[in-house]
């Protein structure tokens, strides 16, 4: 079966092939850097990244190059560190590191690269004087803009007409524009913002002009894949199509666009104005990141996603039922390591991805091999255990799930002596149970309670898992 993608530019699925199957190119817009991702932010971090794992085992992984970029530079970031008092570079190095800390978190891969506007200036104003030259964008009261009247395409991603466009955008009315569309490629900064020379007076770029030169500069042009969320379908991709193809006299910028959804809160828009903002850096603090991982995952990628605290306990719910299947088979055969072949139950997985990337039916599989390990594990068959727990981790890795020993994942906030203590307590509670000493059972359940301690029953005997944070 053939990878098929839904192409924004194209309205519907298309055969994926890429342009050299030995070097796939995808690009997805990246943070910018003046505060905490909330959840909506990672939710694009999490699809690409299914996609990037997707790509590699299709490819292989030295064959799948991935930019994913970092704006450093932007009015937000320059308020931030007015308020501050500090140069731009402490603000952006510091919500950097807790953006890429909190995508770990949540099992995404690091891209192949991730460039930061900042490094790329001189390119920026490379790519702006050539559209000058080819009479693509003008110089206009110290800032240069893209005349969208010279892009014959413009409106080709997003399907609107330009009056449409204008109508339902916020656009800058300003003087200097030959027409209202136009955008900044180039603006003159303020007293005590960061600047760079260049032939139009010391300034900045605009926003649209840093992917666009990140992406030739990065990873050559066409690339395969761009991606991002549904809000920068317009402006901002349609811009950087724009200028990209008017800096290259039309030819081809990117072969196929892909854009995830928006993610609401319990039924509403997130918003700070609402109150509803959820920060992953914070939530976790009280959740693993593999629980809203497999949340983020829970809907296909263009669909809206609702997020409740419903949807998180559901995914713990289904991650303890995965782990636990692995932990009874550790207890068998161990936990082992699964080779390079990849069962039938492996290719469900894979072939759900592979139209454009259904991750429900994806995750419908994962539970599918999780019956046949249960099947095994009744059977007693060792080596078909062994098989079922291979095929169900395999297929995990192309989700980036279940990747961990299922004991680190029920006990891993426990100590060793913690540990000892409630594996010792489980035996007494064991034995109770199995004498009919009810009220002993329910005395070392309790104490297990206040161990902060959660008893897992099961057909293999009880399991455990420390609770939650609150």
């Amino acid at each position: 079966m053939t990878l098929k993608l839904y192409d924004t530019m194209a309205r519907k699925k298309r055969p994926f092939v890429p342009a050299n199957d030995k070097r796939v190119t995808m690009y997805v817009c990246g943070p910018t850097v003046y505060g905490y991702a909330h959840i909506g932010n990672a939710r694009p971090v999490v699809v690409f990244d299914v996609l990037f794992r997707l790509l590699r085992h299709l490819y292989g992984e030295d064959h799948v190059v991935y930019a994913r970029n970092v704006t450093d530079v932007d009015d937000k970031i320059n308020l931030k560190a007015a308020e501050e008092g500090v140069e731009i570079g402490v603000i952006t190095d510091r919500y950097l590191a807790a953006y890429l800390e909190d995508m770990d978190a949540l099992g995404a891969l690091r891209p192949t690269h991730q460039p930061k506007a900042t490094d790329y200036i001189a390119e920026m104003v490379e790519m702006i004087a050539g559209l000058i030259r080819n009479g693509g964008a003008y110089e206009a009261e110290g800032h240069v803009l893209f005349d969208t009247q010279a892009a014959s395409n413009y409106g080709a991603l997003s399907g609107r007409s330009l009056d449409d466009m204008i109508a339902g955008a916020r656009v800058e009315v300003a003087p200097y524009k030959r027409n209202p569309a136009d955008f900044v490629l180039w603006k003159p900064s303020k007293p005590h913002e960061p600047r760079w020379p260049s032939p139009w007076g010391d300034g900045r770029p605009g926003w649209h002009s840093e992917c666009s030169t990140m992406i030739e500069q990065v990873l050559g042009l066409p690339i395969d894949i761009h991606g991002g969320g549904i809000d920068l379908v317009f402006p901002h991709h349609e811009n950087e199509l724009a200028q990209a193809s008017c800096a290259h006299h039309g030819a081809e910028f990117a072969r196929f666009w892909l854009h995830n959804g928006f993610l609401d809160m319990d039924g509403e828009k997130m918003s700070k104005s609402l109150g509803n903002v959820i920060i992953p850096h914070d939530l976790l603090k009280r959740v693993p990141g593999e629980v809203l991982r497999w949340a983020l995952l829970s809907a296909q990628y263009r669909q809206p996603l609702d997020w409740t605290e419903s949807l998180i306990e559901q995914s713990r719910k289904a991650l303890d039922r995965l782990y636990g299947a692995l932990q009874d088979a550790a207890r068998e055969v161990g936990t082992g390591r699964p080779g390079p072949e990849a069962g039938e139950g492996v290719e469900q997985v894979t072939y759900a991805l592979l139209d454009d990337l259904n991750t429900p039916k994806a995750l419908s599989g994962l539970f599918a091999l999780s019956d046949a390990l249960r099947a095994a594990l009744t059977a007693g068959d060792k080596t078909a255990i062994a098989a079922a727990r291979d095929d169900l981790v395999t297929a995990g890795a192309i989700l980036g799930l279940i990747q961990k020993p299922a004991a680190e994942w029920f006990q891993g906030a426990a100590d060793e002596g913690l540990k000892e203590k409630v594996e010792a307590l489980l035996v007494q509670r064991a034995e109770a149970r199995a004498a009919k000493d009810w009220p002993s059972a329910d005395r070392i359940r309790t104490e297990l309670d206040d161990l902060g301690v959660v008893v897992m029953d099961g057909p293999q005997g009880a399991t455990w898992r420390m609770k939650e944070a609150v």
